[in-house]
């Protein structure tokens, strides 16, 4: 059967699945203040990290439009599937179930999945390389969707931000505590709860510590480790990556581990510094 993945940009795609003719990447969207950035192959992450930085307010990103999604689905594939980003965090996943009901009304009966990713970045990068899978094992589309929705289930995500600025400037963060972390040189350790909200796993003082402590932490929640793929989306910081990369590979054996640099919406959630990590 024929398939296609359909990724919303906050999914990090490696250039291997870029080139693939299966996926397409539908981008969100992204202002800070009067600045407008198309998450896409043109999004300059030196210059958005510029504008963030120089800015007093906190970036806000769109979704893709119901018709952005629709024209996406509209392909001969026989099977489609789309990977969000959490609909915790976004209204990517509810744009996308939107895209679908009106190709459906227009065109007939399609066979289209949403996968809610409940995740972000590499979250998504890790659902769409199950899908193509399960795809490429011959499994019927009902099959796939049950076994995609299953590794969802399991699925694990960490991060450790350089910096709070963000989440002060969102509102997830108050002025005091902020001020506070930023003043102990505090750093968070975070992840994602099952509903797919972002949650704090715990902290350290300084942000080496606050990884070995994010490494730590899920190794002790990541079970069968060498039968599963760990993702890494880095944000400007590829050295910090490769030593969390080596870390890693002298505590434990995952079937694969790659690494990625955020993209535009990843890149508005992590801010310079930030490291991502799902399994």
């Amino acid at each position: 059967m024929s398939y296609k993945i359909v990724v919303d940009s906050c999914g990090e795609l490696p250039d291997t699945l870029k080139q693939d003719i299966h996926f397409e990447s539908v981008p969100l969207e992204i202002f800070v203040d009067d600045y407008h950035i198309i998450d896409d192959n043109s999004f300059d992450q030196a210059d958005f990290l510029n504008k963030m930085k120089g800015s007093p307010n906190c970036p806000k990103s769109t979704c893709p439009s119901p018709e952005r999604y629709m024209t996406a689905y509209d392909c001969e594939a026989e099977h489609i599937y789309a990977v969000t980003l959490s609909s915790k965090l976004s209204g990517s996943y509810n744009s996308a179930e939107l895209g679908k009901a009106l190709l459906i009304e227009e065109k007939g009966e399609k066979q289209i999945h949403v996968f809610d990713s409940k995740s972000a970045s590499v979250g998504e990068t890790l659902i769409a390389m199950k899908i193509q899978e399960c795809e490429e094992a011959g499994m019927a589309f009902e099959e796939v969707v049950t076994q995609v929705d299953a590794y969802i289930e399991e699925m694990d995500t960490f991060f450790v931000l350089e910096t709070l600025e963000n989440l002060r400037k969102n509102g997830r963060l108050s002025n005091f505590k902020a001020f506070v972390a930023s003043a102990l040189n505090i750093k968070p350790v975070m992840g994602a709860t099952p509903e797919g909200e972002i949650c704090q796993l715990d902290q350290a003082r300084g942000v080496n510590k606050a990884l070995d402590k994010m490494i730590a932490v899920m190794l002790q929640k990541v079970q069968n480790r060498e039968n599963k793929t760990l993702g890494i989306a880095h944000c400007n910081c590829p050295q910090r990556a490769n030593s969390v990369v080596e870390k890693i590979e002298k505590l434990a054996k995952f079937k694969e581990i790659f690494v990625v640099n955020t993209a535009g919406i990843s890149t508005l959630y992590a801010n310079d510094g930030g490291i991502i990590m799902v399994v």
